[in-house]
């Protein structure tokens, strides 16, 4: 990996456009539970990938890759539930999810360039 800072990840660029499209989908809901849980997990992703980018270890860093695949996870979940109540038209509710897939294995593929290799 030859970032230098975690600005320069492709996965927490997409990452931003997933928060932001999050605020886009979902500000006017009155639902405010159903909101701050999604801007909750959204925040998530970000977060961790530059937080675990600071931490002094590789380990660290996949550890908080990890929490990231899982809130890509999730928010790929909360857009099903979105769906369903009627908060998003299912076009977009798909193209979200895609977007949150497309970001769990981005992720997934640079946790499995940073493990160890037992060789």
């Amino acid at each position: 990996m030859t970032a230098s800072c975690f600005e320069e990840l492709e996965i927490w660029k997409r990452s931003r456009e997933i928060v932001k499209n999050i605020y886009l989908d979902f500000s006017e809901i009155k639902d405010f539970e159903f909101r701050n849980q999604i801007y909750s997990t959204g925040y998530s992703i970000m977060n961790n990938i530059s937080e675990g980018f600071g931490r002094e270890s590789k380990k660290e860093f996949i550890r908080f890759l990890d929490f990231s695949k899982g809130s890509s996870w999730e928010d790929k979940n909360m857009y099903y539930i979105a769906e369903v109540v009627g908060y998003i038209d299912s076009e977009i509710a798909k193209k979200r999810r895609e977007a949150c897939e497309f970001e769990k294995n981005s992720i997934a593929k640079l946790m499995g360039y940073l493990k160890p290799t037992n060789k």
